[in-house]
């Protein structure tokens, strides 16, 4: 074991002490998309003892240009990603103990997962997840590390709760995107970076080095060479509803979440989001005919379709995704397009 992390523990903020550390701590990562896939590989090649992967997907051929631990294999037997990412962490270090979920992850389920997890590790890819991950961040007292990229663009955040701002402090702040991969695509480096960011300060939560954490939102954008890391030291609320004097968690209820219903007599679902919203639907539809679908719409509504997927959006962010039933499915197409 000492050689294998020798070239990590003659790193000295690390040393041999803090490998020892590392290889105590259980860690949640929460998608096995790009970011989770090479989170995943970076945590198991450091020796981290236990890892959880939560994800709801499994491996499409549209995957393997940016999620580096998958293969063609993986596409043919439409393995789920957290199955398919265990057995390749597997093949790195069978030492460390992986723990593959394969769900949607909500409220009352991610709860329930967390009982001896040292660090949440976001690689999600919806607003509304990360908000239940900082409400139970904040409830639980477990820090996570924020982590978002889409086109070129990437963004990492440390929020350790008691500590520093939380994701809901910074909603205003933080500039949330308007577009996914699946609108605005996405470059492997934009992943490649988010992840180093995330991993960096991942190993200085896990070898107990809490000193060397950046008190900051890290924001580039790689195709036009920018960087930029914006202090949040004072954006802390005493009224944050998430993390202030009157906490409630408001994201842990079902007021903030996304709904679904099976719409009866029809093989379709209707998806809502937790609150109205006004959609631009010109905008969107270029973003989506850009990404391969096709796209019809008015100044009501827009219709796409991709691969016998067929959505049709509402101005207030209302869809009825057709040809299904299953919800959790309509809700993954929902978000994979305004996230």
């Amino acid at each position: 074991m000492k050689e294998r992390y020798s070239r990590q523990t003659l790193f000295a903020p690390i040393g041999e002490r803090g490998q020892l550390e590392i290889q105590k701590k259980h860690v949640l990562l929460l998608g096995a998309g790009a970011l989770g896939a090479a989170n995943a590989e970076a945590l198991t090649r450091a020796g981290v003892g236990k890892i959880t992967i939560v994800d709801r997907d499994y491996v499409e051929l549209s995957n393997l240009q940016r999620q580096q631990m998958y293969t063609e294999r993986d596409v043919e037997e439409r393995l789920p990603k957290a199955e398919a990412a265990k057995r390749h962490l597997l093949e790195i270090d069978h030492g460390v103990e992986v723990n593959a979920l394969i769900m949607d992850a909500t409220a009352q389920n991610l709860e329930q997962q967390l009982g001896g997890v040292d660090l949440i590790l976001d690689a999600t890819d919806n607003f509304e997840t990360r908000m239940i991950i900082n409400d139970l961040s904040q409830k639980l007292h477990i820090p996570w590390i924020y982590g978002a990229c889409v086109g070129s663009v990437g963004m990492a955040l440390t929020i350790l709760p008691g500590n520093t701002p939380c994701l809901h402090c910074l909603l205003k702040t933080i500039p949330i995107q308007g577009m996914t991969c699946d609108t605005g695509g996405i470059i492997s480096p934009a992943v490649t970076m988010v992840a180093a960011h995330q991993m960096a300060e991942a190993l200085k939560i896990l070898s107990g080095n809490r000193e060397a954490i950046r008190p900051a939102l890290v924001i580039f954008d790689l195709w036009r060479s920018q960087y930029q890391s914006v202090k949040l030291t004072k954006a802390k609320k005493k009224d944050c509803l998430s993390c202030g004097e009157q906490r409630s968690y408001p994201f842990l209820t079902g007021d903030n979440a996304t709904k679904t219903a099976v719409l009866c007599g029809r093989d379709t679902v209707q998806v809502r989001p937790p609150k109205p919203v006004k959609l631009q639907l010109e905008k969107l539809a270029k973003g989506l005919v850009g990404s391969g679908y096709a796209v019809k719409f008015n100044p009501f509504l827009l219709s796409c379709e991709k691969e016998g997927v067929r959505m049709v959006i509402f101005e207030d962010g209302r869809a009825l995704i057709h040809g299904t039933k299953d919800m959790i499915q309509a809700k993954a197409a929902y978000q994979s397009i305004l996230g």
